[in-house]
């Protein structure tokens, strides 16, 4: 405990004092955090709803709502306190700490309800003094009074912060006299103070909703970090400071109006803290002050929000409203928030505006705890705050957010979370740009990396089998291969590792080349990875790469070769200089047959494909799938039909050859059966051809493509694939299982 509290302390010392002179004004933790935070967490809440919320639910109740309101503030202010420990932040405050982590969308999204939130808050305090103003002067029209003190802020707002933080100190002076004027009141003692209410205006979510935002200060301080002297250390000290002093202060007024007013009063008497204190008038003037202070402080942060995400093209008119006076005032996003705070005005109910910005900043206050929680537990050595906390503080606070969301108002939970989706596709599709990276990338690569420790744990069954080709490329620069094949054979569920081999010479351009290349693919939402292996030896290379994927989490299943009218591997797919090695003995040796070797040695499945000169794929349709009566080697041939047959909408004709015509009926039944147990679409056909089988092959159904299983012994049939190709007037993939895929699965 020692130790913690040590590790604590370098927060809460005064930092040395810098002797810069500059001509922009900037603020310290008191000035720029502490009082911004509690002027507006000691509201119009504290003066208006206090007691209404203690004559509702009672002493111990009260008590309860106000801990629970701040154990959601407590936790969301120790996550922010420690990432701001950990990064740079810039103007915006939460926006900057949420784009900084999930990215320019992520921030926006949650920035503008965030802006939304600041925006009504200020219309919130500045009803609140209304109410205030009114109960002293009856006379004044309501709507008149709350325009004068909108228009006295905004010219305040607009001119200077300096001048505004300088005015927040009076405030303080003032609002801690109401409240001592409060403590010291001379009314009696109720005989028994009513520790748990009976709900009768609202119940107990409507009650804490109602009063959570008396709770949401603590947002004014990090909204001004643009203007902190020093963010890093200002935000925690000052925020954790106001968030347990108001608390304190909270629970305090809750004990002093449960032991001086009845349940009647407590719920009835909006100025019940007026009429009970030693000095009315002091209270008077810390709800008039107060309430004053809360709107300046959120006039204050809503337009440096607003104005960071303009700088950053998050929001329309971002050009205007980017822009900042030579004293660094947004003073074009003063005045737009400005206008929607007036717009807000004319709405005028309390309540209603106090439900909508509960459920605001607890989106907020959810992503927030949610940042630091997900970059607590991807263990990056980036993620070094020096203001650390236990794990489970922003998870108790995110889900807390979420929890509290629903029970307050599902519905409207599920619409300001649609919201925010819509906002974060919206920004995606602009397409914007940060000039500071973000942890995305990161996250969902520890993601993946923590999903694969998992899957090592199970063995791998063929009912998990997906297409992950890996594909051999000689020359990515003038390559033309069957790109839109591969792109049908593995959408949407497959993957493509790609690899050409090259000398030392040429690895950056064929690295540029092959990444070009496949743009394509990836733009199609396919997994795609590549890369460029310096070798002289063609073979020694593809061994390479095949043992080398062999150990890792997300391996290719299937290699996948093209043939061309050479009668060995296309040049598409390997360098001119490896299509033939030497034995000792000087002998030819097929490459293609070492690779195929190579591969099935290694568990891996084989594709090859002999592309029609003329036909190429035809109108990408029908596919005919070949099969041979008890021939083990059909399964992974079968996989790729359906995988065609998926994204072509065409029919699938199974096809099997016999010499007797006296087996045809049985055949027939096989190929029924089979389909069947292979739950094969309800269009496939069978179809069984009587004679020899390259006699027949010119008589089978017309299709777009034509697959059959190949046995290989020692060297692949290249003669016999390029006389089957012409003889069906198609393309043709000539499939060979390694044994581990399975299309009864």
């Amino acid at each position: 405990m020692i130790d913690k509290i040590t590790n604590l302390l370098p927060f809460f010392a005064k930092k040395p004092a810098t002797p810069a002179e500059t001509s922009i004004k900037k603020f310290g933790t008191f000035g720029g955090v502490f009082t911004p935070d509690v002027l507006t967490i000691l509201g119009v809440i504290m003066y208006l709803r206090l007691g209404w919320v203690v004559g509702n639910a009672g002493l111990v109740g009260a008590v309860v709502i106000i801990l629970l309101a701040k154990s959601v503030t407590i936790c969301t202010g120790l996550s922010m306190s420690s990432i701001t420990t950990n990064i740079k932040i810039g103007a915006g405050g939460a926006y900057s700490i949420i784009s900084k982590s999930l990215g320019l969308e992520a921030g926006g999204s949650i920035g503008i309800p965030l802006y939304i939130a600041q925006t009504l808050s200020a219309a919130l305090y500045i009803i609140g003094f209304t109410e205030a103003w009114v109960g002293v002067f009856s006379t004044h029209p309501p709507l008149t009074v709350s325009i004068v003190a909108w228009a006295g802020l905004l010219v305040v707002t607009s001119v200077s912060a300096n001048l505004a933080i300088r005015t927040q100190y009076l405030i303080m002076a003032i609002v801690g006299l109401s409240i001592v004027s409060f403590g010291l009141t001379p009314a009696d003692p109720v005989p028994e103070p009513v520790l748990l209410g009976r709900f009768e205006d609202a119940g107990f979510w409507q009650v804490f909703a109602i009063f959570f935002p008396a709770v949401t200060g603590i947002m004014a301080g990090a909204n001004m970090s643009g203007d902190l002297k020093d963010p890093r250390r200002a935000i925690p000290r000052g925020t954790i400071s106001a968030i347990l002093v108001t608390m304190v202060i909270y629970i305090g007024l809750a004990y002093i109006a449960a032991r001086v007013g009845s349940p009647e009063e407590l719920r009835t008497k909006q100025l019940f803290m007026v009429d009970k204190a030693l000095w009315g008038p002091a209270v008077l003037a810390g709800i008039m002050g107060a309430t004053l202070s809360s709107a300046l402080g959120s006039m204050l942060g809503a337009p440096r929000m607003l104005q960071a995400m303009a700088a950053q093209r998050i929001v329309p008119f971002h050009q205007t409203l980017a822009v900042k006076s030579k004293s660094n005032e947004p003073r074009h996003a003063a005045f737009f928030t400005g206008a929607a705070i007036l717009a807000a005005l004319i709405m005028g109910n309390l309540d209603i505006l106090a439900s909508l910005i509960t459920m605001f900043f607890l989106i907020t206050y959810g992503t927030l705890n949610l940042v630091v929680f997900l970059q607590q537990n991807m263990k990056i050595i980036s993620f070094r705050p020096t203001f650390k906390i236990p794990p489970f503080v922003p998870l108790l606070g995110a889900v807390g957010c979420i929890f509290m969301m629903f029970l307050i108002n599902s519905i409207f939970s599920i619409v300001a979370l649609v919201t925010i989706v819509v906002f974060y596709i919206w920004l995606t599709r602009r397409g914007l740009e940060a000039p500071e990276g973000d942890i995305r990338g990161g996250l969902f690569l520890a993601l993946a990396e923590r999903a694969s420790r998992l899957a090592d744990k199970f063995p791998r069954h063929q009912v998990s089998w997906k297409p992950d080709f890996l594909v051999p490329i000689e020359d990515p620069e003038v390559w033309a291969g069957p790109l839109l094949f591969i792109r049908n054979a593995t959408y949407p569920s497959g993957s493509i590792f790609a690899f050409t081999i090259t000398t030392e010479k040429q690895i950056e351009p064929k690295e540029h080349a092959l990444n070009e290349l496949l743009v394509p693919l990836k733009e199609q939402g396919i997994l795609v990875n590549s890369a460029v292996i310096e070798d002289n030896d063609f073979l020694h290379g593809a061994k390479s790469v095949i043992q080398t994927l062999r150990g890792g989490a997300f391996r290719p299943n299937t290699l996948f070769l093209t043939i061309g009218d050479d009668r060995a591997l296309s040049p598409n797919s390997m360098p001119a200089s490896s299509r033939k090695t030497r034995q000792e003995s000087g002998e030819p040796v097929d490459t293609i047959s070492q690779l195929v070797a190579l591969t099935l040695k290694h568990q891996m499945g084989v594709a090859i494909l002999r592309q029609h000169p003329r036909m190429a794929f035809g109108m990408q349709q029908d596919v005919n799938l070949w099969l041979r009566d008890r021939s083990p080697n059909w399964h992974l041939a079968m996989l790729m039909a359906l995988q065609l047959q998926l994204n072509w909408d065409g029919k699938i004709n199974l096809v099997t050859v016999t010499s007797d015509e006296a087996d045809q009926e049985r055949l027939y039944n096989f190929l029924e059966h089979l389909g069947d147990q292979a739950r094969l679409p309800s269009l496939t056909e069978f179809h069984v051809l009587t004679g020899e089988f390259k006699e027949v092959l010119g008589t089978a159904p017309r299709a777009d493509i034509n697959i059959f299983g190949l046995s290989v012994d020692e060297s692949v049939p290249l003669d016999f694939i390029k006389e089957v190709s012409e003889a069906v007037k198609s393309s043709c993939v000539f499939v060979i299982d390694s044994g581990y895929e399975s299309a009864l699965a």
